[in-house]
Parts: structure tokens; C-alpha cells; sequence
């Protein structure tokens, strides 16, 4: 039987990714994800397992490539400007169709920016912050339970489709403590057997071999229609989201992690007020929830207000899965700074025109 435990965010990601069996830790410390470098540093050699704290996040991202290549779970973790390092060996874990999970726990940016949290790599993060035609899923807890499910659910969807996965929290997710319940777990997919690891031969009359390059354009061509095949499939069935107090609303908030429990507050300013405050959460930022605006878009009154600590990165998202059929709002905040429910339900009273 499992017990709660209060844990700070960026350890409990540590302890949830030992326990979804990670066999390889390769990082570098960066504030404010440092603390599951830390973790795994105490943790990792005492099970027998690998940490390697490398001399640059270029060199951590190409040691995951390697230890996904014989198939074991491995991770790396870091915030913004380390991601952005690492983003061409992520490109490589895509093209070669190697399962890996990415922590990235987001800070202020531009640069070098602040240690503050932030929601401002959306962009990277859905769009491709690599070079090729590629995606990976994309998750974005709420709370440290939640990022702990969603670590473990993470490490079985990269084995599943052989493919990196991202689980992306802002600086206040890493940083704050919550109680934690680490439950036992079985997963209910079947997860094909590693035949492709380069593992040494194994029985078989040749070695595998990891590779992403491709010299012949009718090769290459072949290998990314493969590859837009399975992102098809990941859209269809592993987008996430939660819907809250969405039906006949006045108005509906888009919002993920940190800032969607700031919105949650909202709604219940606003029916103080008399309005009918809804909420979308998208839990996967990739695959994006369009179904959520498919389902609210007709009964919806007043439209969709996208709340973020960036500059506008998800609102694009929002647009596109609206379709012009209702106005899509914008309200955030940047460079560290967190939205208050104050200040977004002064928004909301300017959209109903309640201001």
C-alpha cells in the first residue's frame, strides 16, 4: 500500500522516473531543475544504475542517444537554454526512432533570461525545436501528482512508438513541494520487444544498426512518410486534455500547468459575478487537444481566452482548432512574472463587457 509523501517537484521527478525503471541519467545542472540532477546523483548509483553528470548539455542529449540505441530507459532533464542545446540531438532521437524522456523544467527566456517560471518554450517544444519534419508528445502536468503519472506514462508511450516524449513544467512546478502518492503501476499497452536495439547480436545473424541519415532522397522520403504515419497515430490516440465547467459557458479559458490552477480560481470569482467561467486544459501540447474546441465551439458565448506566462505561443493553437467560428482572446504574462486571478478576471469582464 502506498503512502503519500511531500516532495519538492524536481525530486519527486526523479523518484517517479527510478521507478518506471530509467536505467541512465545523463545531465547537466541548470537552475531551476538542478534539484533532479541532485536527486538522481544520490539515487541512481546506489541501484546500480548509471548518472553521469556531462560537461555540456550537447554531450548529455548524445549520451542519451547512445544508451536509447541499446534499449534501456534512459532521460535527460534541464530548463530552456540546456533544451535548446540539445535540441539537434533531439531532432537525431526522432529521425532514428529512439525512446528517451525529456524533462524541461522552463525558465524566463529570451537568453539567458531568469530562473523564474515561465511557459515561454512552447513553441520549441511542439513546433519542432529541431530541424526535420518531426513531433513528439509533448506533456504539461498541473501538479506534482500529476507529474509523477504522467513521467511513467511518458517512459511507455516512448517505448510504444519508439520516440522521444517530453514532460514540460514551468520553474514553480520543480520548485514547490506537494504531497506525492507513487502508486503501483501496470500498463495496460503492449509494448513491442526491443529487436531493434543495438545490443550486440543476440542470435541474429547481424548487428543492428541506429542510424538517421539517409543519402538517397527516395529513401528518405519513404523513412518520413513512416514517420508522419506514426505521429498520425499518436494525434489519434494519445491526445490528452481535461475539460472543466466548459458546458453553455459564457467564456472558455485555454491553460496548462501552473497557470490552469490560477484559472481554476477564476472560475469561481466569476461566478460570483454571475458568469459561467469554463476551462480547457490541454495535458498534451502535442498532440494538441482540437477535439476539446470541436466539442464547446457552437455553445460557447463570448468565445476562448488563452491565458500564458509567455507572449502568445498556445493562442495560435487555439485559433487553429476554433477556425474563426468564435473570437479567440489573449492574456499573459512573461519573463517570470505569474498571472493573477485578479488581473485575468479583469480581462474576462473587458471580453463580456462587464469592464
Amino acid at each position: 500500500m502506498s503512502e503519500k509523501v511531500l516532495m519538492k517537484g524536481n525530486e519527486a521527478i526523479g523518484e517517479a522516473a527510478i521507478r518506471a525503471n530509467c536505467k541512465c541519467f545523463f545531465g547537466y545542472p541548470i537552475t531551476p531543475q538542478t534539484e533532479v540532477a541532485a536527486y538522481m546523483a544520490r539515487k541512481m548509483p546506489l541501484l546500480g544504475r548509471v548518472f553521469l553528470q556531462a560537461e555540456s548539455e550537447v554531450s548529455a542529449i548524445n549520451m542519451v542517444y547512445g544508451a536509447a540505441g541499446t534499449g534501456v530507459r534512459c532521460m535527460t532533464s534541464s530548463s530552456s537554454p540546456g533544451i535548446s542545446l540539445k535540441a539537434e540531438g533531439i531532432s537525431y532521437l526522432a529521425g532514428a526512432e529512439l525512446p528517451c524522456l525529456i524533462i524541461n523544467i522552463v525558465r524566463g527566456g529570451p537568453g539567458l533570461g531568469s530562473i523564474q517560471p515561465a511557459q515561454s518554450d512552447y513553441f520549441q517544444a511542439t513546433k519542432g525545436g529541431g530541424h526535420g519534419d518531426y513531433n513528439m508528445p509533448v506533456y504539461a502536468p498541473a501538479s506534482i501528482q500529476e507529474m509523477v503519472d504522467l513521467i511513467q506514462e511518458a517512459f511507455d508511450v516512448a517505448d510504444e512508438y519508439k520516440s522521444p516524449v517530453m514532460v514540460m513544467g514551468d520553474g514553480m512546478l520543480g520548485q514547490m513541494m506537494e504531497p506525492v502518492e507513487f502508486k503501483e503501476r501496470t500498463t495496460t499497452r503492449v509494448l513491442p520487444e526491443k529487436t531493434w536495439a543495438a545490443n550486440g547480436r543476440n542470435g541474429r545473424a547481424t548487428h543492428n544498426v541506429v542510424n538517421s541519415l539517409y543519402l538517397k532522397s527516395e529513401e528518405l522520403e519513404v523513412h518520413n512518410h513512416h514517420l508522419q504515419a506514426k505521429f498520425k497515430k499518436m494525434k489519434e490516440n494519445e491526445t490528452r486534455y481535461e475539460s472543466f465547467n466548459t458546458e453553455n459557458a459564457d467564456l472558455i479559458m485555454v491553460a496548462y500547468g501552473t497557470t490552469s490552477r490560477i484559472c481554476k480560481n477564476v472560475i469561481k470569482m466569476a461566478k460570483a459575478e454571475g458568469l459561467n467561467l469554463g476551462l480547457i486544459r490541454p495535458i498534451t501540447l502535442w498532440p494538441f487537444p482540437v477535439k476539446a474546441f470541436t466539442e464547446t465551439v457552437k455553445d460557447v458565448k463570448y468565445g476562448y481566452l488563452s491565458v500564458e506566462m509567455s507572449e502568445g505561443q498556445m493562442v495560435e493553437d487555439v485559433r487553429l482548432s476554433v477556425e474563426g467560428q468564435k473570437p479567440v482572446y489573449f492574456y499573459g504574462r512573461s519573463g517570470g512574472m505569474i498571472p493573477e486571478p485578479k488581473d485575468i478576471m479583469k480581462k474576462v469582464r473587458e471580453i463580456t463587457g462587464r469592464g
